[in-house]
């Protein structure tokens, strides 16, 4: 049964372990898990076990990605993996045939979300797959809707398959859904994924080019219906022009670093360069995905006069809460560039109003804000598409080198 805990409760109903067990091991090789849903649609994924110096770590695997988790701690019959991004943890009893049993726990603005799950370990498949023709190779144009019908979401969906094992994502106005796995079994499609904040399950019945009766399960309650048409040329709202703002009105802010120091966009630093700034928050995948990229982008081209500066909007407004995870985000991606603490919470809807109010809105994270040598905001990108989503992800990325040239020859 689904529960909302505060934090300490939780730790000690987890942390219960029978003192006359013998203890086990939490064994080496592959698991296959699931995210227990009150509805029975349960969020199916894998990782695998390794040692690494001495210690454990684990690689949630999702289709092409493979995410390190290094906490791990194993404690008798007692496991903690907390996920390196997101303020997330699985917390679980080893069971007398090797098997886990736990929770996961997400930490949102004032409490714990918490999802009952399972691990069964030595299997490595998601789902087994019953024999069909089917195929769902190709680009879909997907829309979405809740259950109640009153909010609909156009995304694509792009998927690859081999045999019946497909792989792919859906990419919508804030980038992509991350990296989806599953199958095609008869006529029906299953795909999930689990990093540690995303938590899907999608499945449809596919009717030659139609994807028909789909499904779409979050979390622990979430729940839209899809459908989906074959269709080579469906493509998304240009990303450029999604965001806008106000062209008469200097843009400038000011706000405390990881250190506590503030930091300014009209500091000296930044004058006369090419400006990128990251809206941005440790909790986002996407957002991921796009640090790993402008990290990178930054060591190439900070000696050519770029400059790039990550505004973060947490969960909470704690100071010391958002600079632990955002610390830990700097860290993992190798951050050089400042990244800054906005003390507004991502979920305030005045949060546009009171960071930025140069902006109309800010509509999803992450967005990037190119600020040419003049210090006015040339053009806005809103999303970031991550290398799930294959040629998308490389035509971004040729889109922000073409982009910075452009501007540093203006």
């Amino acid at each position: 049964m689904l529960r909302t805990l505060t934090a300490v409760l939780l730790i000690l109903l987890v942390n219960v372990v029978d003192a006359g067990a013998a203890p086990s091991l939490f064994r080496n090789g592959p698991w296959r898990a699931y995210l227990e849903r009150q509805d029975g649609n349960n969020i199916v994924f894998n990782f695998e076990v390794k040692d690494s110096a001495g210690k454990k770590v684990l690689y949630m695997r999702n289709a092409g990605e493979r995410l390190l988790v290094d906490d791990v701690s194993v404690e008798g019959d007692s496991v903690i993996i907390r996920m390196p991004f997101y303020e997330s943890q699985l917390r679980a009893v080893i069971t007398p045939e090797g098997n886990l049993n736990g929770v996961w726990m997400r930490h949102l603005v004032s409490d714990w979300q918490v999802v009952p799950f399972k691990a069964f370990y030595g299997f490595d498949y998601r789902w087994i797959a019953q024999k069909g023709k089917a195929n769902v190779e190709g680009r879909w144009a997907a829309v979405f809707r809740s259950v109640n019908g009153s909010d609909t979401t156009f995304r694509v969906g792009e998927f690859k398959q081999r045999g019946d094992r497909v792989t792919g994502t859906f990419l919508d106005a804030g980038g992509d859904l991350r990296y989806l796995e599953g199958v095609v079994s008869g006529d029906s499609l299953k795909l999930s994924t689990f990093d540690g904040t995303h938590a899907y399950f999608f499945s449809a019945k596919i009717e030659g080019n139609r994807l028909v009766g789909g499904q779409q399960y979050s979390g622990p309650v979430g729940h839209e219906t899809w459908t989906a048409v074959k269709d080579a040329r469906a493509h998304l709202e240009d990303q450029f022009a999604m965001t806008k703002w106000k062209k008469d009105m200097p843009f400038t802010f000011r706000f405390r670093d990881i250190d506590g120091r503030e930091v300014s966009l009209n500091e000296p630093r930044f004058k006369g360069k090419v400006v990128l700034v990251q809206i941005m928050g440790s909790w986002c995948p996407n957002c991921m995905d796009e640090t790993r990229f402008l990290s990178g982008f930054y060591n190439e081209y900070h000696s050519k006069g770029v400059e790039i500066v990550g505004l973060a909007y947490e969960r909470s407004t704690d100071f010391e809460r958002s600079q632990n995870s955002l610390r830990t985000f700097q860290q993992r991606f190798q951050v050089k560039y400042p990244m800054l603490i906005t003390g507004v919470a991502v979920g305030d809807p005045q949060r546009t109003e009171k960071t930025l109010p140069q902006i109309e809105k800010i509509m999803n994270f992450p967005t990037t804000i190119f600020v040419n040598k003049k210090g006015q905001i040339e053009k806005i990108h809103t999303g970031f598409s991550g290398p799930g989503t294959g040629a998308h992800y490389e035509e971004q990325k040729q889109e922000f080198y073409d982009m910075v040239n452009g501007m540093l020859r203006g």
